[in-house]
Parts: C-alpha cells; structure tokens; sequence
C-alpha cells in the first residue's frame, strides 16, 4: 500500500490540502499521512477541527519573528529527519509558501516523489508575490506531478519544459473545500459581525497582508478606504486584522477610529466564507480569495499589481487595481456607484474549479503509483 505524506504549515495550505486529505482517507489503497510544520499555528488547528483532520506529526516550527531564512533552515532539518524516519512512498506539497518548496527539496535529496498541488502559477515577476513566486518555480522543478488547476496554469508548465504527461489539470481544491465549509452553519466570533450580516447591511471585507505591500503602499491602500469610508457613512467595511504587528500597525494608525469600518480578530476560514457570502464586494491582496468570491457572485479589487490568477481577471470578476490610493479609491467608488459596472463584475463566473479538483487529484496520484488512470481534465466555464 502506497504511503503518501501531504506536508503543509499555513491556513491556506491547510485549505486547500484538505479536501485532497479527505478524499485520500476515504481511498482504499494508498494510505495518507499527515504532517503539519505550524507556521501558522492557531488558524492552523482552527481548518484541521473544522474538516476533521488529525496531523500524524506535527513539526511545530513557529519561531516569533523567525527570518525566512532562519524557517526555511529548521524547515529542511526537521523535515528531513521525518521524511528519513518514516520513508513515505510520495510527497504531497501545496503551492508557493516556504514550506512547499522546502518540503520538495528535503523529499527530493532523498529521492522520494514530489507531487505539486496547484502547480503552475506564475505572474512572471521572481519578486512578485515575494517570496512566492520563487518558491514555485523552484518547486517546479524538482516536481515529479504537477496537478495544476487551470488550462492557464498548465501552459505555463509546458513554456517552461515540463512533461506534459507529468501534468494533470485538476482545478483548484480551494473550491472544493468552500463548497463545503458554506455548506455548514456558522456563528461569528465577532458580535458586530453577526449583527451587521444578519441585519443584511451591505459592507464591503477587506483583507491585507501581502508581504511586498507593507509600508507605504499598504498606507496609500488603507488611505483610499478611509477616504472613501469618510465619503459612503451609511456603508460599512470589515476588516479582520492579519496578526503580523507590521500589518496592524498601518491599520489601526490609519482606519483606527472610523466610525464605519470594523477592524477586528481574524476570522476562521468557515466565518470568512460566510463573510464572504453576505459582502457586497471584497478588496483584498490575498490569492485564495481572488478565486473564492468569484464562485459567490462577488466582485473582487485585488490591491496588487501582478497576479498569478490571470483567469478571474479575463472573466471580468476580479481587477487590478494596486495599491497607489487614487486608484483604489477610484476603483471602489465605481462599484459602489455604478450599478451598471457592480453587475458587469458580479457573474458567479467561476474558472477555478467545480469542487471535484481532490477525485482527479487522487486519480493522478493512482496513476502515478500505477494504480490507476487519471481522469478528464477540469476545463475552465468561462
């Protein structure tokens, strides 16, 4: 019986591994072993409870205010002695954080398979997202299974040399895990939240965490929702608050205090999809989000200048509208007042997945394992 160890660290990851975890529990034949490296430790937990995940081991590498380089090499050493130990027959990783790329390499030095969950993003900027999207090009290439959720993902594999038959396009397990979670009922941490979406009044989530937007562009955005906070009183904007102090440091200095924006707690990700369900429009610089609020009908500004998601942008659900705060500013306030221009962007027009993305995932891996054959590649409804 095939053994293969999924390793992830971050809320994100643990997002979209877990529908794949889920689907590889059921499977008669390979066993899945779970291991978590805890960058993210409390939200973490929160998506393992909420699916029902239980690691087989837990590295716990969290160290407060750790250097990417200081993670990435107690990263290695620890999971290079787990992977030494229990000797797994593949590894799953998931996407571009460190822990994805540093997982590989460990499996790779020792020979061991790598399957690469939501392979082939690029925005074809090495430092943009940073440090991200060096961590997938680097994961690329030491990948043995690419399972890249667009057609757009997979073309970027083949300009770069990979096997086709090495690829399967699968769509995006984020959508597979949000069927799920909107499927349960919620009840918000956050009272004023409760209140604002059971009285249905219409609010705008914002969220803002991007490495390469801390500083003065983080400022500029969070001036332009202030700005446009100050011009629409009768609208309310959430905003739950990345735990990094950098991060709330320019959001408590620039929003603290406005009467009709709620800066609170980060929510879990079941109450984040809820949230995202009841928002009017979500102004984000977060990746996953840009392809979950386009399955709900919800227009997204994303507050970066490159994306690796190129396929929401094409759909007309999602813009780019950067940090500099007259073109966010500008950008809010034609949604908010141009009826025309909202509907044009709210078409749940979803290129990312139909919530089958972890059957063909597992179906991929039978393949690779010779115990099975893959099935129909997911194909975009555009």
């Amino acid at each position: 019986m095939p053994r293969v160890m999924v390793v992830f660290g971050t809320r994100p990851e643990a997002i979209k591994v877990a529908p794949l975890i889920l689907a590889l529990q059921e499977h008669t034949v390979i066993e899945p072993v779970v291991a978590v490296t805890g960058q993210h430790r409390e939200m973490l937990d929160q998506v393992n409870d909420l699916f029902g995940i239980t690691p087989h081991h837990d590295l716990d590498l969290m160290v407060h205010g750790a250097t990417l380089g200081e993670l990435a090499s107690r990263a290695l050493a620890s999971t290079s002695v787990l992977l030494a130990e229990d000797r797994p027959d593949a590894i799953v990783v998931q996407g571009d954080t460190s822990t994805a790329f540093i997982a590989a390499l460990a499996a790779f030095y020792q020979q061991i398979p790598v399957v690469h969950l939501e392979a082939g993003l690029r925005t074809g900027n090495i430092r943009s997202p940073f440090p991200e999207e060096a961590n997938r090009l680097l994961t690329a290439r030491i990948t043995d299974l690419h399972l890249a959720p667009t057609s757009t993902s997979r073309a970027n594999l083949l300009r770069e040399a990979v096997d086709d038959a090495r690829i399967a396009v699968t769509g995006n397990t984020v959508i597979d895990a949000l069927q799920m979670a909107v499927a349960m009922p919620v009840e918000f941490s956050d009272t004023r939240l409760a209140e604002l979406v059971a009285n249905q009044e219409r609010f705008v989530l914002v969220t803002a965490h991007r490495r390469e937007s801390w500083g003065p562009p983080m400022r500029a955005a969070m001036q332009a929702v202030r700005d446009v906070a100050g011009r629409k009183p009768d609208l309310h904007w959430v905003l739950p608050m990345h735990r990094n102090p950098v991060v709330r440091g320019v959001i408590d200095d620039v929003l603290g205090g406005t009467g009709n924006v709620l800066l609170i707690e980060p929510l879990s990700y079941h109450e984040f999809c809820h949230a995202m369900m009841s928002a009017h429009l979500l102004l984000t610089d977060s990746g996953g989000v840009q392809e979950e609020a386009p399955s709900l009908g919800k227009p997204v500004l994303v507050m970066r200048d490159t994306t690796e998601r190129p396929e929401a942008v094409d759909a007309g659900t999602v813009a780019l509208v950067g940090t500099e705060s007259t073109k966010v500013r500008d950008a809010l306030l034609l949604l908010l007042e141009d009826d025309k221009a909202y509907a044009a962007m709210a078409n749940a027009v979803n290129p990312y997945g139909d919530g089958k993305a972890a059957l063909r995932s597992v179906a991929a891996i039978e393949q690779l394992f010779d115990l099975g054959v893959r099935l129909p590649d997911f194909l975009a409804s555009v």
